[in-house]
């Protein structure tokens, strides 16, 4: 099968685009998906140039977000036939596992798993679409619902807005009914931005988000719950981590899934109690969470935001564009289109 293959961390020329990849071989308890449609997430650059403390089996094949259709059906599995269109939850949550990291996953034409990973797509929801769904929606809407509780008429601050998990982020705090304030860091975002339904918008290139908050709400007040805002999104941590705090109200909720710039800011945790804050962390989500965002997709509730599309050849491409941060959305990839030359 066709395949980008990581052989060792490093840079982009690490990747390889192989045409004779060994196929999947399926035992008891298996499905083989043909990968229609997998999407890229920043935990993938994560893999691609290393994580400190995280031991990843060489050659892998990343790709955490995988839809497509069942090619073959291992011994041991009911309920699922050839030809099935399916979901994977990236997570093995019965023998332990990720997609795309431990486990090969959907930069390739044919991906094996568990038959408990797979979740059934509704005929009214593309390929494309469910696979911009786990990683970035998924986390997303347990940030935002489950453990956040974001609730109309609060105010919303929201970093990083115009990646995957940003414009979920907007969209959910938006039927919630709560006041949004973007931010990002370049106009055409912005304006991508206000379409999308954010209140207000602030370029970050431009403009400090802390001096812009302060600006329309007041500074947060230490004896009362005025100035600031209730919620404040960030996953970037990094420099953007104090700012983020000094945002919030007395009693404010900072909501986090990661850290792409940075994971040990600096903090004075004196702000911290003095003005009553709460860090909500949020790490991955639940299959019965996929299911209920893929119930919004199919109801129009929700819509799945694709940047651009690539085929397997595009990979490396895709993944400079998204550690450039030149992405509005999702980026996926198409596995079964026609082959081009260069995958880096």
């Amino acid at each position: 099968m066709r395949a980008v293959v990581l052989y060792e961390h490093g840079g982009f020329d690490r990747l390889r685009y192989v045409e004779d990849f060994p196929d999947p071989a399926i035992g008891p308890g298996d499905v083989l998906v043909r990968v229609l449609a997998s999407s890229l997430n920043y935990h993938d650059l994560f893999t691609l140039h290393g994580m400190p403390g995280i031991k990843i089996p060489m050659p892998v094949i990343m790709g955490l977000d995988i839809a497509g259709e069942i090619a073959a059906v291992g011994p041991e599995v009911s309920g699922w036939t050839v030809g099935d269109r399916v979901l994977v939850d990236p997570v093995n949550r019965v023998e332990g596992g990720l997609m795309g990291e431990t486990l090969h996953g959907g930069f390739a034409e044919l991906c094996k798993v568990r038959a408990h990973q797979l979740i059934r797509l509704p005929d009214e929801v593309g390929c494309d679409a469910a696979a911009t769904l786990p990683i970035a929606y998924g986390t997303a809407l347990r940030m935002m619902q489950t453990i956040g509780h974001v609730a109309a008429g609060e105010r919303v601050l929201v970093l990083g807005a115009s990646g995957g998990v940003g414009v979920c982020c907007i969209m959910l705090a938006k039927l919630a009914g709560a006041e949004v304030i973007a931010c990002t860091s370049s106009n055409e975002k912005a304006e991508r931005l206000r379409r999308l339904g954010a209140d207000h918008v602030i370029n970050v290139a431009e403009t400090d988000f802390m001096a812009a908050v302060h600006a329309r709400y007041g500074k947060p007040a230490r004896r009362s719950d005025t100035g600031g805002v209730d919620v404040v999104v960030n996953y970037t941590g990094g420099d953007s981590w104090v700012k983020s705090l000094r945002c919030l109200r007395r009693g404010g909720r900072l909501l986090t899934c990661g850290a792409t710039a940075g994971y040990a800011p600096a903090e004075d945790i004196r702000y911290i109690w003095t003005f009553e804050l709460q860090i909500l962390g949020s790490n991955n989500f639940r299959p019965a969470e996929l299911t209920q965002l893929l119930e919004m997709v199919r109801s129009g509730r929700l819509t799945a935001i694709i940047d651009r599309r690539f085929p397997l050849s595009g990979v490396g491409e895709a993944l400079r564009l998204l550690e450039e941060r030149k992405v509005f959305g999702k980026l996926v990839i198409t596995p079964q289109a026609a082959a081009q030359p260069s995958a880096g």
